[in-house]
């Protein structure tokens, strides 16, 4: 049965009274995102029936997890950016043997390396633009001159400049001419001390989200994301501007089902589980070019992953009720890990 025709399903289930806590905010650089996430899905969950309660990451949160007369019966990490998406948070729960929704701490610091989540979707068949990963060291012993000199004659320009981890594309920039790329290399140093520097691909950029309910994967259809500079940076992806989302993505029908597969791909390669997002650039040859993939998907207003589920046909309640109701009906205690 597809998940659009099981929409609503679980909404009666909530009468369990399982306590699900929503962990947001933190301090990354991604904090204001993150609580927005939290906060919409705190309501839609409850608009659903079920219990629900947020709280940031801070020095109260291992008591509350603990405690007999606070621990929730599920949690939902939403943390943004490093800790959130790193594993580390992960690690923690499930330390407290505290069932959670989203991908295990290992797979999700394998997606959180950009370079190491392309050398595996690369493995698993996927094409992902050419690139090397330097730190700011290399930089600084080598003579940054002459490393800037060696990097546009092996890949050319125009290349994508990014720290090696992190979201919401902060540090990142296009470059377009030589001149460009020291100052883009310091962008990027400012979120991480390691760079990752890849060709850039000119194409149509797409995100696609993969749920994962009751055992089953499912491919939403794949979101264009527009932007007159054809850059969707940080303000772009936290403003209402004047940035533009199709659905579905103006590709041929081959293309989005290839780009829909090419997410399943990743979901699977990586380890992922539960709810995923890919992002690629469809080149002017039709070819999906793997970027990255979140574990932890934006839930805001202008987040991709919800925009492309009520595309499908979901109401945002009756979906993360699925989720939450898809983790409690498994058993995901430390011991059926071991």
């Amino acid at each position: 049965m597809a998940y659009s025709e099981q929409a609503g399903k679980h909404k009666a289930s909530a009468e369990s009274a399982a306590s699900i806590l929503v962990i947001c905010g933190g301090l990354s650089h991604e904090r204001d995102v993150s609580l927005s996430s939290g906060h919409r899905v705190q309501g839609f969950l409850q608009k659903a029936g079920w219990s629900v309660q947020t709280h940031d990451l801070d020095d109260t949160l291992l008591e509350l997890l603990t405690d007999p007369s606070t621990r929730p019966d599920l949690v939902w990490p939403l943390l943004h950016g490093a800790n959130g998406e790193d594993g580390s948070i992960r690690d923690i729960l499930e330390m407290a043997d505290l069932p959670y929704i989203g991908s295990r701490a290992k797979a999700s610091r394998t997606a959180w390396s950009k370079p190491i989540a392309k050398n595996v979707v690369r493995k698993a068949g996927l094409y992902t633009p050419h690139s090397v990963t330097l730190p700011e060291s290399i930089f600084r012993e080598l003579g940054a001159r002459q490393v800037v000199d060696l990097l546009t004659q092996s890949l050319g320009l125009p290349l994508f400049v990014k720290p090696s981890s992190g979201g919401s594309a902060l540090g990142c920039s296009m470059v377009t001419e030589i001149e460009q790329l020291p100052q883009a290399l310091i962008n990027s140093f400012a979120y991480d001390p390691v760079a990752l520097i890849e060709q850039a691909v000119i194409g149509t950029e797409i995100s696609v989200s993969v749920l994962e309910i009751d055992g089953q994967l499912q491919a939403l259809p794949p979101l264009e994301i527009w932007t007159p500079d054809g850059i969707y940076n940080y303000e772009a992806r936290v403003s209402s501007g004047p940035t533009k989302f199709y659905l579905p993505a103006r590709l041929s029908p081959d293309q989005l089902e290839a780009a829909q597969e090419a997410a399943l791909t990743a979901h699977r390669a990586l380890g992922l589980r539960d709810i995923s997002r890919s992002d690629f650039i469809v080149d002017e040859d039709g070819v999906a070019q793997f970027l990255e993939s979140n574990v932890a998907p934006g839930m805001t207003a202008t987040s991709q992953l919800p925009q492309s589920a009520v595309a499908a046909g979901f109401a945002l309640p009756d979906l993360y009720s699925d989720l939450v109701h898809s983790v409690l009906s498994q058993d995901r205690s430390e011991g059926s890990r071991r």
